[in-house]
């Protein structure tokens, strides 16, 4: 058996006396660290110490390793949702041709459906800076093309060379189905702010 840092089971707890609480949640109150040791044993159970710091600890009695069990279940359920709340990145150029524009929408509809957050930057080159509506007008077509899959979160915004917009997942995005099945997955070739990003030309 797998023994957790921070509990302390069976002989391993050495205070003369524990407040416990039963299999079902009940109070038995202070007894020694004995009885309750033998307690756990005529229930074939394990006797765990579950708050150290109070005087004397409390302990409860219970199946240690579903105890185990269940907190790895909760702590693998804990960093599902925290993966569920990163914010994926998608770069589009301005110039970028109907093919790849519907490509890389795909990608952007696949993060959505799997409840992930979406900045789609437009990288603007040369010349394209004095034109930031160019970058206004394709970011108001990705928003269409998107349609139930996306709340715009934050609207356009020019930041340096780039113009950024971010969505969130609507409550039916999960449910939807991408025309023509759903994008491969996109190639992650650069990073911007940690996010996962996929520009739409090889990394210059």
């Amino acid at each position: 058996m797998t023994v957790a840092k921070d509990h302390k089971i069976n002989d391993q707890i050495r205070v003369r006396q524990v407040r416990l609480i039963d299999d079902e949640g009940g109070q038995v109150g202070i007894i020694d660290t004995r009885d309750a040791m033998r307690m756990a044993q005529e229930r074939n159970l394990d006797l765990v110490m579950v708050s150290p710091n109070t005087v004397p600890p409390v302990c409860r009695l219970l199946d240690y390793g579903k105890f185990r069990f269940e907190a790895q279940q909760q702590e693998k359920e804990a960093r599902k949702r925290a993966r569920s709340q990163e914010v994926k990145s998608i770069k589009l150029r301005v110039k970028i041709g109907d093919g790849d524009f519907d490509t890389k929408l795909n990608h952007v509809k696949r993060f959505l459906k799997d409840g992930h957050k979406v900045k789609i930057t437009i990288m603007f080159r040369g010349r394209e800076r004095t034109h930031p509506e160019l970058g206004e007008r394709l970011l108001a077509r990705a928003a269409e093309t998107l349609g139930d899959y996306a709340l715009i979160e934050s609207p356009p915004l020019l930041a340096g060379m780039d113009m950024n917009m971010m969505v969130a997942p609507t409550l039916k995005a999960a449910t939807m189905k991408l025309k023509g099945g759903d994008a491969p997955p996109p190639e992650d070739d650069s990073h911007i702010e940690n996010d996962e990003s996929v520009s739409d030309s090889p990394a210059e």
